[in-house]
C-alpha cells in the first residue's frame, strides 16, 4: 500500500498548492490513501468548514491536527460529523470528536490513523503522549496499517517517541516545526519515521508566516501575524510504501516542491 502524508496545510496558499499538485500526485505514484495535518489550513490557525470541505475534494482521505485544533471554534459544531478529521488524542479536556480512527481503503484494507500531541514547549494540558498511546494500543481494535502523526517542537522528544513504538505501528510522522528534516527512515523493527514531514504553504514567509511582521515581532514590535495569499508555494510530504501482510515500512520518501505563483 501507497500512503501520502501533506505536511502542515498552511493558509491560503497552503490550501492552492494542494488542490494544485494532489490529484496529479495521486495518478502519478498510484497512491492509495492520503493524509495531512490542516490545523493551519484556515489563515494559518484552526480549519473551518468550508476548508474541511475542499480538502476532501482535493483528494485527501483523512485530516490530522496539532495545537491549533480549537483555533476557530466552529468546529465544535460540526466535528462530531465529520469522521475524516482527528483531533489531538491525548487532550485532557473533554472535547468533541474523535483522536483515532479506522479507515477502509478501496482494497479492504483496514488504516488506521492516530493524532497525537506531544508535551515539550506546547503549553497545552495533554495526557502524557507515551502512556495515552500505549494504552491506546491496548485498548482500540486492530488495524492492517497504523500511521501516527506525532505533533511536537522538539527532535529528541520525537525520536524518543519514535524508538519507544517502532514494530507497533507503521508509520510515525512529526508535524508542526513547518520544515522538512532529512532523517526519514526506517527504524529496526519496521516503522517509517520522520521527524517533520514541513509545510505546504507560503514559501518565500518564515514558516508560512509574512516574513516583514515576523521580523518586527523579533525586534520587539507586536502585532498580529499575517500571511501573504500572493507568494510563491512549497509543498512538502512524504510517501510510505508498506507491506500489506505484515503492516510493516518497506520505503519512506519525501516530496518537495516549489510552485511558482504563476502556476497556482
Amino acid at each position: 500500500m501507497k500512503i501520502m502524508f501533506i505536511g502542515d496545510i498552511t493558509a491560503k496558499i497552503g490550501r492552492r498548492v494542494v488542490g494544485k499538485l494532489l490529484p496529479k500526485l495521486r495518478d502519478k505514484y498510484d497512491l492509495d490513501f492520503v493524509i495531512a495535518n490542516a490545523e493551519n489550513a484556515t489563515h494559518g490557525k484552526g480549519l473551518i468548514f468550508n476548508h474541511y470541505e475542499l480538502l476532501l475534494d482535493a483528494g485527501i482521505d483523512a485530516i490530522t491536527l496539532g495545537n491549533h485544533y480549537d483555533d476557530k471554534n466552529e468546529i465544535r459544531q460540526y466535528i462530531d460529523g465529520a469522521p475524516e478529521i482527528l483531533r489531538p488524542y491525548n487532550l485532557k479536556e473533554d472535547y468533541p470528536g474523535v483522536g483515532t480512527a479506522l479507515f477502509v481503503s478501496e482494497e479492504g484494507i483496514r488504516v488506521r490513523v492516530t493524532s497525537l500531541l506531544l508535551e515539550a514547549f506546547m503549553n497545552i494540558d495533554v495526557f502524557n503522549p507515551f502512556f495515552a498511546f500505549e494504552k491506546l494500543l491496548n485498548e482500540e481494535s486492530a488495524s492492517d496499517i497504523h500511521i501516527v502523526d506525532i505533533h511536537g517542537e522538539t527532535t529528541a522528544e520525537k525520536l524518543a517517541f519514535g524508538f519507544e513504538f517502532d514494530g507497533r505501528v507503521s508509520a510515525i510522522v512529526g508535524t508542526h516545526t513547518h520544515v522538512q528534516t532529512r532523517d526519514y527512515r526506517i527504524l529496526e523493527n519496521g516503522t517509517a519515521y520522520i521527524t517533520d514531514v514541513g509545510m505546504s504553504g507560503p514559501y518565500n514567509g518564515i514558516l508560512g508566516v509574512d516574513k516583514e511582521k515576523v521580523i518586527a515581532r523579533m525586534k520587539g514590535e507586536r502585532g498580529p501575524f499575517t500571511y501573504d495569499n500572493s507568494d510563491d508555494a512549497i509543498f512538502n510530504a512524504v510517501i510510505i510504501e508498506i507491506d500489506d501482510e505484515s503492516g510493516k515500512a518497506t520505503n519512506i520518501f519525501p516530496i518537495y516542491q516549489i510552485v511558482k505563483e504563476k502556476d497556482l
